[in-house]
């Protein structure tokens, strides 16, 4: 599959996991689709989506995310890359197997830096699947891709923060489980730009805490939501403080550099089945006396679609064997190079797709409409595309930096 070495165990993972996605998940699909229509509510949480979980979890394809064998599986990102990509295919599998963003990077978060509090009282339900979580940092007032423009505020009082501000697409903020929310504020305005920022844990049950609305995406409401919520005088104990004061930022970057890996191997699977779906549908449609995959345009798609999978899928192994090998902040430029590449390449894969399948490819009744959606809005997740590009030519240019010229040591006076 890719000329990085995998172990065994992990083979055994993605073939139990494929197994999984034919007979149990693409078959829920459109159980999931009549369930939510009956229900006439688009945060309903159908029943489908429980026996789902029940058949992974029996089936040990649970938690497969989570690096820490204390919590999960163990896998190294490696590993948990090729699970990620087959999970993208269908938009119920991460959940089934209990490995929704943003819960996995809370997880995450909670297991290396939460208190043994957070571990019994929020990271165990979450494990468990009984609960979801959400992460609060994107603020509507501000550009939110430099996150040093945070302005929820967090004072300490006493042995309590006291949170004012607003954030909006809190993910997972209208899911019928969230209990929750890991939230990111300005804690020492005076402090160095990246020790400005704390991360507390917080109760979506807070007195002072209000779900201002869900926001479409693309016109989309989501089933988990993207929540706009006010925080006004929330008071939350000093010992849900995550790590430390001014720990915000690193924590940030610690939860993202595996999350993209997932992101992006989750844009590759929905990539793979929108070529599977262009090639069925090509196949399958006739236009003006022949089937649509003898155009010739039809047939550049394809092969592009395929030359271009293989170079994002390669790129982002690597870079998942760079953080495993050598760690996250060897892998900056590949993990970068992957968020801005891995959602366009798909988005392009899956907008031919759209093409291909004409009126139909804009509906429901196909998966694409719906990647679409998703994939656009992830080149603005975790950063936008051109936050990654200037890290990207910050660290080109580092390599041919020229010296600044050395001062004169003399003047020379010309004498006529």
């Amino acid at each position: 599959m890719s000329l990085f070495e995998t172990s065994p165990r992990a083979e055994r993972y993605r073939a139990d996991l494929l197994d999984f996605m034919d007979a149990h998940v693409y078959p829920a699909e459109s159980i999931y689709d009549q369930q939510m229509r009956a229900a006439g509510d688009p945060h309903f949480h159908p029943p489908i989506l429980e026996e789902l979980k029940a058949q992974a979890g029996q089936r040990g394809l649970w938690n497969l995310f989570h690096p820490d064998p204390s919590w999960g599986p163990g896998l190294t990102n490696l590993e948990y890359a090729p699970l990620a990509e087959i999970m993208g295919r269908s938009h119920l599998a991460a959940e089934a197997c209990n490995c929704s963003a943003p819960d996995t990077g809370n997880m995450e978060v909670l297991s290396r830096f939460g208190t043994e509090e957070h571990h019994w009282k929020y990271l165990r339900p979450l494990l468990d699947g009984t609960i979801r979580s959400g992460f609060a940092m994107t603020e509507p007032a501000v550009a939110s891709s430099d996150a040093t423009n945070i302005e929820l505020s967090m004072v300490r009082d006493g042995e309590e923060y006291v949170l004012n501000g607003r954030k909006w697409f809190v993910s997972n903020g209208m899911h019928h489980n969230l209990r929750v929310l890991i939230v990111m504020g300005k804690t020492d305005p005076g402090a160095a730009p990246h020790r400005q920022q704390s991360m507390l844990v917080v109760p979506v049950d807070t007195p002072g805490i209000t779900v201002r609305r869900d926001l479409p995406v693309f016109g989309y409401h989501d089933r988990e939501g993207h929540a706009e919520i006010d925080f006004t005088d929330v008071r939350v104990p000093a010992t849900d403080l995550l790590k430390g004061e001014g720990e915000g930022f690193a924590i940030g970057q610690a939860r993202l550099g595996p999350g993209r890996i997932h992101h992006c191997m989750r844009a590759i699977g929905m990539a793979e089945r929108a070529l599977e779906l262009m090639c069925r549908r090509a196949q399958s449609r006739v236009t003006f006396g022949r089937p649509l995959s003898e155009n010739a345009n039809v047939r550049d798609w394809i092969a592009e679609a395929r030359v271009d999978i293989e170079m994002i899928r390669l790129v982002t192994l690597k870079a998942a064997h760079l953080m495993d090998t050598a760690g996250n902040q060897a892998a900056r430029l590949e993990i970068a190079a992957i968020k801005v590449a891995a959602p366009t390449i798909a988005l392009k894969i899956v907008d031919r797709a759209i093409q291909i399948h004409g009126g139909g490819g804009v509906t429901d009744d196909f998966p694409l409409a719906l990647s679409w959606a998703h994939l656009r809005a992830l080149r603005l997740a975790d950063g936008p595309d051109e936050v990654h590009k200037r890290s990207i030519a910050g660290q080109e240019l580092a390599k041919y930096r020229v010296a600044a010229p050395a001062a004169a040591t003399e003047q020379k006076v010309m004498v006529r």
